[in-house]
């Protein structure tokens, strides 16, 4: 599986942008998708995961704030971020879970920054 993330950019506290990460392969509906991101400085951390079935999770750092979506047919999958803070900088990285190989997230997409200003 090849990931793709793509959408990040400079926003100002408040705004909203949204994040989308393209998928390689046919089986993409079974996967367990999610969004990472790092700050500088900081360990990497989980921002919201959606199973093949549409099962959400996030944070309470974003919950309420942003929201995974997946659309099968396009093989994507998107988080819509409102809302942000300066604390939501970091590099946002999109990851693949085959529940039926593992139960961690075994594929990686690029990462694409995403910088809030005050």
């Amino acid at each position: 599986v090849q990931l793709q993330a793509s959408g990040g950019g400079l926003v100002q506290a408040g705004g909203s942008l949204r994040l989308s990460c393209a998928a390689s392969g046919r089986t993409f509906s079974l996967y367990r998708m999610g969004w990472y991101r790092q700050a500088p400085g900081k360990e990497r951390e989980v921002v919201a995961t959606i199973s093949g079935g549409g099962a959400t999770y996030y944070p309470d750092s974003v919950k309420g704030r942003f929201t995974i979506f997946r659309d099968n047919a396009k093989n994507t999958v998107y988080l819509q971020m409102n809302s942000l803070k300066l604390e939501d900088t970091a590099v946002y990285y999109c990851a693949a879970n085959n529940p039926l190989m593992s139960k961690g997230f075994d594929y990686w997409g690029q990462g694409t920054q995403v910088t809030v200003s005050s």
